[in-house]
């Protein structure tokens, strides 16, 4: 393999990392067994700390294709709790509102969820890493500060209702990129006449690129220990 050249890594990310964790694991994984200082390792598409799944990552001149695997449909499996909101909308923060739920029924929700197939807008989450001003929104978010964001339009290609244990829900959606699912598990429990949050999130397909195609970050870190490497020229080195 030669990673200064560029190499395409798909990888399964861990619940709780952050998508920098994975890229600063991987590099210095990769530095260490190619006996290099610098290598541009970036990812297509940050994944939130409590969402796990596809996740590519690139390296050296490889890393000039992420706009184009950000822009590819994308597919996630997310589980909804009805009847209970956080500020985060999912499980970073604690529950700051209860609303009634028990008017909600399976064939309620799924009258619902076609309401947001298509092109739609969505207000991004506070805590998400938009830009106010120069300053990314969780930092101001997680100071206790007003943040007030633009609703974005995007295009939401598919929603499939794949379970209803009340309050709970598990829905599968593919959609454009810029897509929030925590704030559309918002906007779903707003329909429904409640509130919700997420409680779990699966990154299942981006792309072509499917979890049977990842490797957990211990595989790739074997991998990469283990792989012939492309000795570095001294004037490549320079570059």
């Amino acid at each position: 393999m030669d990673f200064n050249e560029g190499e395409i890594i798909y990888i399964d990310k861990p619940l709780h990392w952050t998508s920098f964790d994975v890229v600063k694991r991987i590099r210095l994984r990769i530095l260490r067994r190619i006996k290099q200082k610098k290598l541009k390792v970036g990812h297509a598409g940050t994944l939130d700390p409590l969402a796990t799944g596809v996740m590519i990552i690139c390296t050296g001149r490889a890393t000039k294709r992420i706009e184009e695997f950000q822009y590819q449909t994308k597919e996630y499996i997310a589980t909804l709790r009805l009847g209970a909101t956080t500020p985060s909308f999912d499980l970073e923060t604690e529950i700051d509102g209860v609303y009634p739920h028990e008017h909600i029924t399976r064939e309620s929700v799924e009258r619902t969820l076609p309401r947001f197939v298509g092109s739609i807008m969505q207000i991004p989450p506070s805590y998400s890493a938009c830009k106010v001003d120069g300053r990314r929104a969780y930092d101001m978010a997680r100071k206790g500060q007003a943040v007030d964001l633009k609703p974005k339009e995007l295009v939401i290609d598919e929603i499939e209702l794949l379970s209803c244990e009340l309050p709970e829900i598990k829905i599968r959606v593919v959609c454009s990129k810029g897509t929030y699912i925590r704030a559309l598990a918002r906007d779903i429990g707003e329909a429904l006449g409640s509130g919700a949050h997420l409680v779990g999130l699966i990154r299942t397909r981006v792309g072509d690129v499917t979890l049977a195609d990842c490797l957990s970050v211990e595989q790739v870190a074997d991998m990469i220990d283990h792989i012939d490497v492309e000795p570095v020229l001294e004037e490549e080195k320079k570059e």
